[in-house]
């Protein structure tokens, strides 16, 4: 009893691969071959959990950097005098006053209560939305009552609140208030005297606000094999529920299970530092050099790019998750909230990112840079320039306290209505005013932001000049 056996079903005996030469008996690995696939097994399902979970790594280091200021549900973190480049915080911007708390639901509901005239979301452990407050969110921007329910609660919901539901203990409260001609210091008297946690069922206790405006914040996640770590710690403690079971599996498979100890051996903690450092080289050049055209904001150009592909929070498109988006976006920024992902003329904001130069090379603190921004910068509100160091994604840190510059504190515009803003180590010896300072020898990248951004912005009809080389003078680079 015989068929043939059609082409392509029978594997070779021997197969010369990227991880070397595979011998098989008749279709059983020989124990070599097997060695090796194994590792190589372990090896490509560790870089892809690190892709896939660096958003858990950035809410770790976020939830530390605010523990480290004070306990879970009394504790407002603050920037009164703004944040400013000592804070180690992925890309913020320099015109917003930022408050955060953080949530521990494991002894039950929690009463959140509400500031008016802010802009607030709630994350989980997870780097899920879960619920929008104040100008986006069902208070409409008055402050409001926020019962948020932690996983599993069944019992009764009282009236009077606007109900949210978690799917962990552990939650991140964060939110943005406005500087009143410039002075942050009606935002946090607000604050002060409106925002609290509670247990549900008793009166609002008072709330201690730690000011950790210049002072040296970290909120920013490993990019070593230690992610793996930061990581553990969260699967460990959190409800598996919330969380997509695809992810789990792969940091499953790696050694990292809900209620377990993460405890690699020898081999595998080395296979976990080649990954995590393929993985921070693949997440690097997601960001900085994405390859997919849809990234970059004009057709044929590799400059200017779109850090929020696909139009969902979610990162869903047709039923399939953006994965180089999703990873992208968590390595390069923080918060998740469905505005994010909208785009209205005159209302939100809109950005534009760049990592290189005109000359298509990475911007280089040594170097000085011009962008020119036509007349008419489609902004209703304002616009606004922030550099970011490569390695931290936070501000870059140079003799300026606040490493940007914003048509609301007074850019110098040309005679035509147009803008120049230079880049570069020191300022430009034409006199130029619209400078933000760079530091020799570190690269950086810039984020250009449009707040109330008009129709000329989204049809493409207006758009930044790219950063260009020039010397010292003001004049073409040589």
């Amino acid at each position: 009893m015989t068929t043939s056996v059609p082409e392509g079903i029978a594997t070779p005996d021997e197969l010369h691969t990227r991880i070397g030469t595979l011998r098989l008996h008749d279709g059983v690995p020989d124990e070599e071959t097997t060695r090796l696939v194994y590792d190589n097994l372990d090896f490509q399902r560790a870089v892809q959990a690190y892709l896939s979970s660096i958003q858990i790594a950035s809410m770790r280091a976020m939830r530390a950097g605010i523990l480290a200021q004070g306990p879970a549900n009394t504790t407002i973190v603050a920037f009164e005098s703004m944040m400013d480049s000592r804070a180690l915080f992925l890309t913020p911007n320099t015109t917003s006053v930022y408050m955060m708390s953080w949530l521990d639901l494991s002894d039950g509901p929690l009463v959140v209560e509400t500031p008016p005239d802010v802009l607030g979301i709630i994350d989980d452990s997870w780097f899920h939305y879960v619920a929008d407050f104040g100008n986006a969110g069902p208070d409409r921007g008055r402050g409001g009552r926020f019962l948020v329910l932690p996983p599993g609660h069944d019992g009764e919901v009282p009236d009077g609140y606007h109900v949210v539901r978690t799917q962990t203990f552990g939650n991140w409260v964060v939110w943005r208030g406005f500087p009143v001609d410039g002075d942050p210091a009606p935002a946090v008297r607000t604050t002060r005297e409106r925002f609290s946690i509670h247990p549900l069922g008793s009166d609002p206790v008072e709330m201690t606000m730690v000011d950790v405006s210049g002072t040296e914040l970290n909120t920013v996640h490993r990019m070593d094999a230690a992610l793996f770590d930061e990581v553990a710690a969260t699967v460990r403690t959190e409800p598996p529920d919330g969380q997509d079971p695809e992810i789990l599996g792969l940091l499953a498979s790696i050694g990292i299970r809900h209620g377990a100890p993460f405890a690699p051996d020898a081999r595998m903690r080395r296979i976990l530092a080649d990954a995590a450092d393929v993985g921070a080289a693949t997440v690097r050049a997601l960001a900085a050099r994405p390859r997919d055209e849809e990234y970059y904001l004009y057709p044929g150009e590799r400059v200017w790019q779109n850090p929020f592909v696909g139009g969902s929070y979610e990162f869903l498109r047709d039923g399939a998750r953006l994965l180089d988006a999703r990873a992208y976006m968590h390595f390069y920024a923080t918060g998740i909230t469905p505005a994010m992902s909208m785009a209205m003329v005159g209302k939100g904001s809109q950005y534009a990112v760049a990592y290189l130069g005109a000359d298509g090379a990475p911007l280089d603190g040594s170097e000085t840079y011009v962008v020119h921004l036509p007349p008419d910068v489609p902004a209703q509100d304002f616009w606004s320039f922030v550099v970011y160091d490569n390695q931290t994604r936070s501000m870059l840190q140079t003799d300026q306290r606040l490493p940007g510059i914003s048509s609301a504190r007074g850019a110098e515009q040309n005679a035509d209505g147009s803008f120049d803003v230079y880049f570069g180590p020191e300022r430009p010896s034409n006199g130029a005013t619209n400078w933000v300072q760079t530091v020799p020898g570190r690269g950086w990248n810039m984020l250009f932001r449009l707040y109330g951004p008009l129709e000329t912005w989204f049809d493409r009809t207006w758009r930044p000049g790219d950063p260009t080389r020039i010397d010292q003078g003001g004049g073409p680079a040589a």
